[in-house]
């Protein structure tokens, strides 16, 4: 009896112990459960708030499905602190070299010379590059070139501000023929709102009028003598004489699909703009801006350059608006202002017996004023070759000496031997062609040996204007065409048809 009442003693003992833990851990449990509700509903309160005062898109449904926000994978990049390259240009750094950053200083009296030098370097090496020139600067640059053919393409010469060309007669040694020079480039362009400004005045002496151009025989004043002043004789900077050789502004050589726009030239101490070589040329909203007695200052002047396009652009100068030499096909000229200046010429070609090719070109929708020429083909004796496909259609001429000129006799020369051999000449065609002259409406003078063939004149309607020079009557010698249309004035020496006895062509004269 004893042993079972101590067994059932223990047994109770037992289940009391158990049932008394099981009451202290359903208390606990009810008082953390409780806590953590009131922390969850704090939290969801204080979200509802930040929600209203940062105005976020949280969702409004039960609290117990809200969860916190996480926090972002990284952070986001700090703002860059390198500072803006100079000159305001925003393009990639890697990509745009401006002049200031390889040490240029713009002031207009310090060489910039090397700064230019190395910027190029940069840019060469990198594809679809810009050499930055900044507006509000004056950059003194020396002779230079920037050259290929190992750079890469479609390089972009950013020019807004100024480059100048230096005065004193030491950096041009005993003479250069190019002061910015271009050359074995593909894809190249120069544009912007700057000014290349050649300092040519300092160029111009009393000796520069070695090659006059040969139509001033032509004008004969009305008392007599030649009215034209040369210009004051200039010294350079250091009181030295300047070389004999002068230099072109800007010359591309040997380049393909090349781009002038928006820039301007002046004061150039010879040709403003060069192409020599090149292949896919374009120029438009471009200038020229020289005295119109400035000696040899050609506008633009093409050589050996083929697929060209020359528009909207005002050219003033000394000598042609724009000369086209040997070698040139393809060229369309059109919307361009000439004046002052010698007008628009092809050549001249064949000098010193040289073959001249030139062919398919198009010159169209001009406005010339106060020039010497209108239109104009001009070739030396002696020399061998053709002109081929020319056509000058609806020019405006406003107080121009001689508006339409062929002259096969041409000599920059005091003297020049008479020779048989010419540069043939086929299929030159003149229409709307009006406005006023000064001396005489139109000078057609071919070879005998080689007549032109192929003139035709459509639609002229010249009238005189009585200035300060004897005037005279249309003129032509040994050319053969047709007259489409009347012309006003009559123009009743052009010889109908062709040549009876023309001279055929020897492979020499073939182009």
């Amino acid at each position: 009896m004893g042993g079972f009442s101590f067994r059932n003693l223990t047994f109770f003992l037992i289940v009391v112990v158990l049932v008394w833990c099981s009451n202290v851990e359903t208390s606990n449990a009810r008082r953390v459960g409780k806590h953590w509700r009131q922390r969850r509903s704090d939290f969801a309160s204080l979200s509802k708030k930040k929600g209203k005062n940062h105005g976020g898109n949280h969702h409004h449904g039960d609290k117990s499905k809200q969860k916190t926000p996480s926090p972002p994978l990284s952070p986001p990049p700090a703002p860059s602190t390198k500072p803006p390259k100079k000159g305001g240009d925003e393009l990639a750094p890697s990509t745009v070299f401006n002049v200031l950053d390889f040490g240029a200083k713009g002031d207009g009296s310090t060489d910039d010379t090397k700064a230019f030098q190395a910027a190029w370097a940069a840019a060469c090496k990198v594809e679809a590059s810009t050499v930055n020139i900044p507006s509000e600067y004056v950059f003194l640059v020396g002779p230079i070139s920037f050259s290929g053919p190992y750079c890469q393409h479609n390089i972009v010469f950013q020019l807004d501000g100024k480059i100048i060309a230096p005065t004193s007669s030491k950096e041009w040694g005993s003479g250069l023929l190019q002061w910015l020079e271009f050359t074995k480039l593909v894809g190249l362009t120069i544009q912007g709102s700057g000014i290349v400004d050649g300092n040519g005045a300092v160029w111009w002496q009393d000796s520069s009028y070695d090659d006059p151009d040969d139509e001033l025989k032509l004008i004969v004043p009305l008392n007599s003598t030649w009215a034209h002043n040369p210009p004051i004789p200039l010294k350079g900077s250091l009181g030295q004489k300047m070389p004999r050789i002068k230099p072109t502004a800007l010359r591309f050589y040997g380049s393909f699909n090349v781009t002038v726009t928006g820039i301007s030239i002046q004061n150039s101490p010879q040709c403003h703009l060069k192409f020599d070589n090149c292949v896919g040329v374009s120029v438009y909203n471009f200038s020229v801006l020289s005295p119109g007695d400035s000696p040899n200052t050609d506008g633009i002047h093409l050589q050996n350059s083929k697929d060209v396009l020359i528009r909207s652009s005002n050219i003033a100068c000394g000598d042609d608006c724009v000369s086209i030499q040997t070698g040139c096909t393809n060229v369309y000229i059109h919307n361009v202002n000439c004046g002052p200046g010698h007008g628009i010429s092809i050549g001249g070609l064949g000098k010193d017996n040289t073959k001249a090719c030139v062919s398919n070109i198009t010159v169209r929708d001009i406005v010339m004023h106060n020039t010497m020429n209108g239109v104009r083909v001009k070739t030396w004796q002696g020399g061998s070759g053709s002109v081929q496909n020319v056509l000058f259609s609806n020019i405006q001429v406003s107080e121009v000496q001689l508006p339409i000129v062929i002259d096969q006799y041409y000599c920059d020369k005091r003297e020049c031997t008479n020779q048989t051999a010419a540069v043939a000449l086929s299929g030159i065609n003149y229409e709307n062609i009006r406005g006023t002259y000064t001396v005489k409406p139109l000078h057609f003078a071919c070879s005998d040996s080689m007549p032109c063939t192929g003139v035709t004149l459509t639609n002229i309607k010249l009238q005189p204007l009585q200035e300060r020079y004897h005037m005279y009557d249309p003129y032509c010698w040994q050319t053969f065409g047709q007259l489409y249309t009347p012309t006003v004035p009559p123009i009743q020496c052009l010889l109908i048809g062709k040549p009876s006895s023309n001279k055929i062509q020897g492979d020499s004269d073939t182009c």
